[in-house]
């Protein structure tokens, strides 16, 4: 099983102090990290609606999903939470779903480091489930510190250690993601030299300026790109510099690109390289969200208001998913993606044919070659007329004008 939780929220900035600005933003996991996307300015509501906007942040079930995805990265199951819910309180739910509900016996779950912690970890062994896991990077420092762990375990392809409790770590380095680590310091340094830069030059144009403002300012920018460990601002009269400790530098390099995850499975049911392979799967989960909430299916706006609406609404999108995942399995070969392979299909047409004025039916041309090979890629088979019912389909984009004129 593998999980994935996303957690929208509304935000409040003060705008030099002119007005305030309101934002709805978004949490999700990505790549094991937390990322945040702005979907709204909200500046323009009443506080009236802001309120009631927070009131149903906080209480409404549509703001949450976590999705249950099998070993393949098909859907087997959508759950939404209130908004306010923490990622790893959405775990023992599923836990019993699947004891329960589902009646399964052997069962490993999948989750990153936010997800599946210690109490997690114990709600599976009560029905003798197993995780697979990632730990953090204080949790590895750790380890280094109490010898479980050592440094050169990390030049191996893929390692293994095992605790006398059960517990395997299975350890990599990753040396893209360790070349990646060290542009994006890099990366950080020079920033706060052009900041550094600009606030000597201002120190310089405007004598009556305070250095203490200016150092404080690149101090707080240290804390805020997390370089304030081996990083500092320093000023020698009214001239600002950056001091690199380089002694804590070499201590977090070491690191670069290296993780751990952490499973209780035992080497006869999976060996280091599956344990290592199922984690990989989480892009799968990823992917999945991503698609249900951004690129084909747009799980936002939820344009219900009941609970259970909400849920309906959640659960046809996870259904459309498997669609899309199945569509994309079938026209791999055709070299088109699903969102090119379905704007070919909205070629297809209809001619309605008359008796006496009066719709009978409606003749389906013969399609396109393109589309002939996506429909029998995909198997499906267009008959040659359809009944003329006389039911009006809108798009989304005709629906509000519709709805105005009927």
């Amino acid at each position: 099983m593998l999980i994935i939780v996303a957690i929208m929220y509304i935000q409040q900035t003060n705008s030099r102090g002119k007005y305030r600005c309101y934002l709805l933003l978004e949490n999700y996991r990505e790549g094991g990290k937390v990322k945040h996307r702005t979907i709204a300015n909200l500046s323009r509501c009443s506080e009236e609606e802001i309120a009631a906007m927070k009131l149903a942040l906080k209480h409404k079930h549509d703001l949450s999903q976590l999705v249950l995805v099998s070993e393949a990265g098909r859907p087997l199951s959508i759950e939404v939470f209130p908004g306010n819910t923490h990622d790893a309180a959405t775990v023992a739910s599923q836990i019993r779903k699947v004891a329960e509900r589902f009646g399964c016996g052997d069962v490993t779950f999948v989750g990153d480091r936010g997800m599946i912690k210690n109490q997690q970890a114990e709600d599976m062994a009560h029905y003798g489930f197993h995780y697979i896991t990632a730990i953090t990077k204080p949790q590895i420092e750790s380890l280094l510190t109490g010898g479980v762990l050592h440094m050169d375990l990390f030049d191996q392809r893929l390692a293994e250690v095992e605790t006398d409790d059960g517990v395997r770590y299975i350890l990599r380095r990753n040396p893209e993601r360790a070349v990646e680590m060290r542009r994006s310091r890099d990366d950080k340094v020079a920033s706060l030299r052009r900041m550094t830069q600009k606030q000597n030059e201002y120190l310089a144009a405007h004598p009556r300026a305070g250095v203490e403002v200016a150092l404080r300012k690149i101090n707080e920018r240290c804390e805020t790109l997390n370089v304030s460990r081996w990083v500092k601002a320093a000023a020698r009269e009214r001239k600002i510099s950056l001091v690199t400790d380089q002694e804590a530098l070499s201590e977090i390099e070491k690191l670069d690109g290296c993780y751990v995850l952490k499973t209780d499975l035992n080497k006869q049911a999976a060996d280091k390289e599956t344990v290592h392979a199922r984690y990989k799967d989480l892009a799968q989960v990823e992917w999945a969200f991503r698609t249900s909430k951004t690129v084909h299916l747009e799980m936002r706006p939820v344009n219900v208001r009941l609970a259970d609406r909400t849920r309906a609404h959640a659960f046809v999108v996870m259904l459309a998913y498997r669609i899309v995942q199945e569509l994309a399995a079938r026209w791999r070969e055709i070299d088109l993606t699903v969102e090119e392979g379905i704007k070919e299909l909205t070629t297809l047409c209809a001619d309605e044919v008359l008796v006496q004025g009066t719709p009978r039916c409606n003749k389906i041309p013969e399609p396109r070659p393109q589309v002939q090979q996506l429909l029998k890629a995909a198997g499906v088979r267009l008959p040659e007329a359809l009944p003329c019912r006389g039911v009006r389909v809108a798009t989304r984009k005709k629906l509000t004008k519709n709805r105005s004129t009927h």
